[in-house]
């Protein structure tokens, strides 16, 4: 098999959450651990930090493998979902595993993975260990794909734990209240192993602190260190901060809610600091600078282009959509236009609430099983007072939006990091 071939039998072989949902859940780690005694445990022999979270995962992590390239460590990164091509999840110093190497594990290791009927993360996960282990990474950023307790990356034993913050989602699997949903995240936090907390609320700052007690976990509560003590957008679209700690530094991610994201990195450094990891203190002003070349990030309040404005986000829950909803409107123009869609495990009802009501909308739908049609989308977002056109195909959407606006208007694409991985698979 070539790549595509490979990364086709790879979707249509083993469940996959990115493309069917909740049928390609597996709770329990009986083959995260059968795969791993195959390959020989590989996630020993490389250090890791776990980071897990509704929300700034992938911004965290992507950040803190961005300052320690910059202090000169060969660093794995895994995270998920990938938007434009599956290599995306596993990278090392900011470099996608080549394809070659996807093909040849497939090729070899078929035989085995096939009659355990692994999911598609399971797989995956095996792969990355695998690849860090063999390329003999320094460190690895692990993200946790769904909750953490049961997640198959929860049988590492990390030198730092993060959780970013609580926020309803995947609640059909991880609880229906914030403090069970928080129960399942930090089942990441290990015995004697630092952990630190990005955000909390009354419900969940109690369950981090019992379970950091339990294990004997130093807990750090980030919003109490306040590192961060102001942050002002500049014009090309990252964030100007002035710390209490480590000066100003500029992040070249954008939007307001990276404020709080860079908080949590930037307690997670004074960790790394202590834990003699991080030894020369402008590397971190380095890394945050360019976290996105470095690593290659995209997503994130992403520019496309100018006249008309044209940015992208994968927020896709209420807890993105809280801080997504004020940085739409905060963003000078002469009309919003909004490319919009969402998957079907989301609350799409309070995400239309939190949706600007004075745009021009572009209802549409990703190519994934687990899109709501467009006509659905339309029809949730007129009950809010959301009005606009449906479209079969986010670039039908796109085209239409650029379409209708002049160069003075700002064209926003997102709701889903599905729709996000259809405009860029197709802008190229």
């Amino acid at each position: 098999m070539n790549y595509e071939e490979t990364i086709e039998y790879l979707y249509n072989s083993v469940p996959m959450f990115q493309k069917v949902g909740a049928t390609a859940y597996k709770e329990g780690l009986d083959n995260t651990y059968e795969l791993d005694k195959h390959f020989n445990h590989p996630h020993t022999s490389f250090k890791t930090i776990h980071i897990a979270g509704t929300n700034g995962k992938g911004s965290c992590s992507h950040s803190i493998a961005a300052v320690l390239q910059a202090e000169g460590y060969k660093v794995g990164l895994y995270t998920s979902p990938h938007l434009v091509d599956f290599r995306e999840r596993i990278r090392i110093n900011g470099k996608c595993i080549s394809k070659e190497y996807v093909v040849d594990f497939v090729e070899k290791e078929r035989n085995f993975f096939e009659p355990l009927h692994p999911s598609f993360f399971e797989l995956t996960t095996a792969l990355a260990f695998k690849y860090f282990a063999e390329e003999k990474v320094d460190y690895a950023i692990i993200e946790v794909g769904l909750g953490g307790r049961l997640d198959c990356t929860n049988i590492i034993s990390p030198i730092l734990s993060v959780i970013t913050n609580i926020s309803f989602d995947h609640t059909q699997f991880l609880g229906d209240t914030l403090a069970k949903i928080a129960s399942e995240k930090a089942g990441i936090i290990k015995k004697g192993i630092p952990i630190i907390i990005g955000e909390y609320c009354s419900e969940t700052r109690p369950v981090f602190s019992a379970k950091a007690k339990e294990e004997k976990s130093p807990i750090c509560f980030a919003e109490d260190c306040k590192e961060i003590i102001s942050a002002t957008p500049d014009s090309k679209g990252g964030m100007d901060y002035k710390t209490k700690d480590f000066g100003n530094i500029h992040g070249d991610l954008g939007g307001i809610y990276q404020k709080k994201n860079t908080n949590t990195v930037l307690c997670v450094m004074k960790q790394l600091i202590q834990m003699g990891i991080i030894k020369d203190k402008a590397n971190i002003s380095k890394g945050l600078a360019k976290v996105t070349s470095s690593t290659g990030l995209r997503g994130r309040w992403e520019t496309i282009r100018t006249a008309p404005t044209v940015i992208c986000d994968t927020g896709h829950n209420v807890g993105g959509w809280q801080y997504l909803g004020k940085q739409i409107l905060k963003q000078p123009c002469k009309q919003l236009r909004m490319v919009f869609g969402m998957v079907d495990d989301k609350d799409i009802d309070t995400v239309c609430k939190l949706l600007p009501k004075d745009a021009i909308y572009y209802f549409t739908q990703a190519t994934t099983h687990r899109a709501i049609p467009a006509e659905k989308v339309k029809e949730e977002g007129c009950l809010h007072g959301l009005h606009g056109q449906t479209f079969s195909s986010v670039k039908d959407a796109y085209e239409k939006a650029l379409e209708d606006a002049d160069e003075s208007d700002f064209i926003f694409v997102g709701g889903s990091s599905y729709i996000v991985a259809d405009f860029l698979t197709w802008i190229g």
